[in-house]
């Protein structure tokens, strides 16, 4: 398969190197020539993945043009927020029957749609040629070849099947779903409880607080789901609670790290100097907070991030306003 991925991070350049892996021939659009010219010459990307050799069959380009010429897949990886912006340049050298994979994982500020219904909306393709990736995926364990499981999903089961076996290699192991939304909306979500649980780890609070923070946020989770249509089987499944669990418990992950520069009393610009990634929890928990509300739904937790991160509120007070809302079933 001939595939290209828009955006050169940790994540657009673990993905192309999964697709190199299994077989395809992949181009990767670089913003920056000095990146792009790494990939060709040197086969690495050493600012987003150090230390990770690529495939010979992965090269790379500044040229959108050049880098989606031909090609049958188009992964994009950019930050959320920035993708309709985008689209409205790209869309048109898109091949009119190729399929286009999300691998964002944000809801967008104001429209409050998700990535796939971004795409549909402003590149003009075809719901069933939009393919949602989304699982427990950090890319520096990926890009090392460590074992892990993700899914794809779409609404064309063979359109899922054809990326789930351009996906395949010894140590990632795509399945298929339909449900798109639930798998969008598991992604979404769970940026915004991993900066709950980074406030909580820099506050020092222990592994009940964080089971709890999990769970709950979890429950969260499926409850907006299943309000907006989605199977609530989803959200136990890795795009649910597989990539929740990866992004709470571990250091790799951009938004728990964040979060704990947040329990810390850091601001939002101090948090973003240090850790120099994007946090996408950090703009979704608007959006997903919006979103919850339109549909009545209560996801508390989501409500004391927003505070904290937006309203300047204390991480301590937060966790104190969660413990003494109102008693109910579990």
């Amino acid at each position: 398969m001939r595939a290209a991925v828009i955006g050169s991070g940790a994540w657009g350049t673990a993905f192309a190197k999964v697709l190199g892996d299994a077989g395809s021939e992949v181009t990767i659009r670089a913003r920056r020539e000095t990146v792009a010219a790494e990939i060709r010459e040197r086969h690495g990307n050493e600012g987003s993945l150090p230390g990770i050799r690529l495939s010979p069959r992965v090269t790379a380009t500044t040229d959108l043009a050049e880098a989606v010429d031909g090609a049958e897949l188009i992964a994009i990886a950019v930050p959320s927020q920035t993708l309709r912006a985008n689209l409205a340049d790209w869309a048109g050298f898109f091949r009119r029957d190729a399929t286009v994979v999300s691998l964002m994982k944000g809801i967008e500020l104001g429209t409050l749609k998700r990535m796939s219904e971004v795409i549909v909306e402003t590149a003009g393709v075809a719901p069933d040629r939009v393919v949602v990736v989304s699982g427990p995926n950090l890319a520096p364990e990926i890009a090392a070849e460590q074992p892990t499981a993700t899914v794809v999903a779409c609404t064309d089961e063979d359109r899922a099947r054809q990326v789930q076996h351009a996906l395949a290699t010894p140590y990632f192991r795509p399945y298929t779903s339909d449900d798109v939304l639930g798998c969008e909306l598991g992604g979404a979500t769970k940026n915004v409880i991993a900066l709950a649980y980074g406030m909580a780890s820099a506050i020092g609070l222990g592994d009940n607080t964080k089971a709890s923070l999990i769970t709950r946020g979890l429950a969260e989770t499926a409850r907006l789901g299943v309000a907006l249509g989605a199977d609530p089987l989803t959200f136990a499944g890795l795009a649910g609670l597989g990539d929740l669990v990866a992004s709470c418990s571990s250091p790799l992950a951009r938004n728990r790290m964040f979060g704990e520069h947040l329990g810390r009393g850091e601001s939002l610009e101090q948090a973003q100097a240090a850790t120099r990634q994007t946090a996408e929890g950090v703009k979704s928990c608007l959006s997903i907070r919006d979103l919850a509300r339109s549909h009545g739904v209560e996801m508390p937790i989501v409500e004391q991030v927003e505070k904290v991160c937006h309203e300047g509120a204390d991480p301590r007070v937060a966790v104190k306003l969660l413990m003494t809302r109102e008693m109910k079933p579990e």
